[in-house]
């Protein structure tokens, strides 16, 4: 049966379909020797290659799901050549797998990795509505003025952010529950109301929290995966 090109590569592990769509419109990836277009249906018997590298589906066909600890230096890309810190050489797993969404380079603490492009594109969509815990440090006192703007939403790139949980937990220190995933959203938020985060790290991304220590990582649990997989069962693998 005939594959979009971005499902295709999803599939068999490569990356997700939104990267999937990138690189079909830079023209890295061909079927039989050709440039495609976005949607374009992969055959049976088809011949395709990302950067002209074939990439075949894989005949074990396992998938991996790994949470992992991110140390603060390491960029969430699976794009080798453009990052020499990348979170792919430090791991050093022995499969293709790549990060599920990001975690910026001077932030630490939990990244999903995967081979399962379906579940990527799920987590992702900010319409699904699935929390990412964080605690963040700042660089003065914090106030219930603070608080309270934090989770009624502040204008950042052009919108405001949705109502989320804040609680705070030390004179510097809170909590923050988010379902959105704006780039830099932390961080922006705080700047607008005249803070600086001095660390930030992802201690909970839905039911899976972080209990490894840092640059380590291991598969999910059997239990972790049925439930994470319940939470997923009802929502889009569309994006915008």
């Amino acid at each position: 049966m005939a594959t979009r090109i971005n499902k295709y590569l999803s599939e068999v592990g490569y990356c997700s379909r939104r990267v999937a769509d990138r690189l079909i419109e830079e023209g890295k990836v061909t079927i039989n020797g050709e440039i495609p277009e976005i949607g374009t249906k992969v055959e049976e018997g088809d011949q395709v290659e990302v950067k002209g590298q074939r990439i075949e589906k894989s005949a074990k066909g396992k998938k991996i799901y790994l949470a992992f600890n991110k140390p603060i230096g390491i960029v969430c890309t699976s794009n080798r050549r453009e990052e020499a810190d990348n979170i792919i050489d430090f791991i050093k797993y022995p499969q293709r797998i790549f990060p599920v969404g990001r975690l910026d380079k001077p932030s630490e603490g939990l990244i999903f990795l995967t081979n399962d492009g379906d579940i990527v594109n799920k987590i992702l969509r900010a319409r699904n509505n699935h929390e990412k815990e964080y605690i963040v440090s700042v660089n003065r006192p914090i106030n219930r003025e603070f608080i309270q703007s934090m989770s009624n939403g502040v204008q950042i790139l052009e919108t405001i952010t949705k109502n989320c949980f804040v609680k705070q937990m030390g004179q510097k220190k809170f909590k923050i529950i988010l379902t959105q995933g704006l780039n830099r959203q932390i961080r922006r938020m705080c700047e607008t109301l005249g803070y600086k985060v001095r660390s930030l790290k992802r201690v909970r991304i839905m039911n899976i929290k972080l209990d490894i220590p840092t640059g380590k990582y291991r598969e999910f649990t059997k239990e972790e995966l049925l439930e994470l997989n319940g939470l997923l069962e009802n929502s889009s693998k569309t994006y915008d």
